[in-house]
């Protein structure tokens, strides 16, 4: 065992650790700062949807993490056990420690395969794919594609990029369509939520396409199995507010959904030819029992923030970036480029002797809702659902409006942006 110290540690080589690494760099070149993180590739995953959809190589989408690290960064190929707040130190999982002058929390979230009964043995076989996960095999799946009911589907859990399992939905219809299979098939939303999406105007432009498509809507409901072998998915129903309804789009009574009650449980049973889901996330587990972690509450296992100066509640001198955080709003590469800067400012207000006072972070966040081949529309907010708009874009399209501009952003322009912008430390 053995203990290196470094002025500033980075948890995590996702987007929220290579950004803050970069920006707190350009910042001020000589902070010794060290980023831990074992993998050897970096993914740009906000594409996967359009890999799913056979709109983009998977290779694409993966540069060698070795290519990110900023230059002067130290890279601790490792993972981390456990962070000791009290005494300023990581450990990782080979025992050795790492101590810190300030320290950021950024490793992303994980999956959990594990999280809904049955999935793990369902689970990239038989049509169940997710791009999540393995967006090649979900295109594969659509490929072979002949008819039937295509299933998408979601947890109760939080999970990243909540319009992602919309997204290839939507593509996924219009691809059938292209296919001339409109008619053979039925393409199914069920969700735990209340409605397509919860703020406006985007709402109302997402609904034009659930009936341009004809896509069949279940509100409430709760994913509790899956059986593989029979290919079915069974729900339970949340409490919806008062004038939501649980089945939306529905009056052709062509989808195989029946009732059971199971363990004193009322399921609703869909019975699918193909399924996509968002599976179960959380924290990671070795995060989860950490001194940083909200101890309890509905936020149980997530880092716990200050909402708009991202440092943590329960040490002064620690922060928290992306996916872990508790933080009220959608978990996207999106927030993370708004949530970065205000660490940055943070912690060199520290370094200067000053408060970590800068609480300039809103909430923002934003999902580009692929509606089609060449159609998106996006989805800017910010904490309390209020609509964040690009001052510059916006003065060009408007954002809340499907369009080929904004399919040309999400193709071309955001991957420009992440790789030569956000991974580089640009502030933007």
């Amino acid at each position: 065992m053995s203990t290196v110290k470094h002025q500033i540690v980075i948890i995590g080589g996702g987007t929220g650790g290579i950004m803050t690494a970069a920006q707190l760099k350009r910042a001020k070149s000589d902070l010794d700062i060290a980023i831990i993180d074992p993998t050897k590739t970096h993914a740009y995953q906000p594409a996967w949807t359009l890999v799913g959809a056979g709109l983009m190589k998977m290779s694409q989408t993966i540069k060698n993490e070795s290519s990110l690290i900023p230059s002067g960064v130290s890279w601790i190929k490792n993972k981390v056990k456990d962070i000791k707040p009290e005494n300023n130190t990581v450990v990782l999982e080979n025992d050795d420690s790492i101590s810190y002058d300030y320290l950021v929390v950024a490793p992303g979230i994980q999956i959990n395969l594990d999280g809904v009964k049955g999935l793990k043995e369902a689970f990239g076989k038989n049509g169940v794919c997710s791009n999540y996960v393995n967006p090649e095999y979900t295109d594969e799946v659509l490929s072979s594609f002949k008819g039937g009911t295509a299933l998408f589907t979601q947890p109760t859990t939080p999970i990243k990029c909540p319009g992602a399992p919309q997204k290839i939905m939507y593509l996924a219809a219009d691809m059938m369509a292209s296919k001339g299979l409109k008619d053979k098939s039925n393409v199914v939303f069920a969700t735990n939520g209340s409605m397509i999406f919860g703020v406006q105007p985007f709402k109302d432009e997402l609904e034009k396409f659930l009936l341009k498509y004809d896509i069949k809507q279940r509100y409430g409901y709760q994913l509790v199995e899956i059986d593989g072998i029979k290919k079915e998915a069974h729900y339970v129903r949340g409490v919806l507010p008062e004038g939501s309804k649980y089945v939306a789009n529905d009056d052709s009574n062509k989808i195989a959904e029946r009732t059971e009650s199971i363990d004193g449980n009322e399921h609703y049973i869909i019975k699918y030819d193909m399924l996509h889901l968002a599976p179960p996330q959380s924290a990671p587990t070795w995060f989860q029992s950490t001194k940083l972690a909200n101890p309890d509450g509905p936020n149980k296992g997530w880092m716990a923030v200050d909402a708009q100066s991202l440092q943590s509640r329960f040490f002064p001198n620690v922060f928290g970036v992306g996916d872990v955080t508790d933080l009220p709003t959608a978990r996207t590469g999106a927030a993370i480029r708004k949530q970065a800067p205000v660490v940055v400012k943070n912690i060199l207000n520290l370094l200067s002797g000053k408060s970590a006072d800068h609480k300039d972070y809103k909430g923002y966040s934003s999902c580009p809702l692929v509606v089609s081949h060449n159609k998106m529309l996006l989805a800017e907010f910010g904490y309390d659902g209020v609509r964040m708009s690009d001052p510059i874009l916006s003065k060009m399209f408007d954002t809340g409006k499907a369009s080929y501009p904004m399919w040309i952003l999400k193709r071309y322009g955001l991957p420009f942006m992440y790789w030569n912008m956000m991974m580089k430390g640009y502030n933007f």
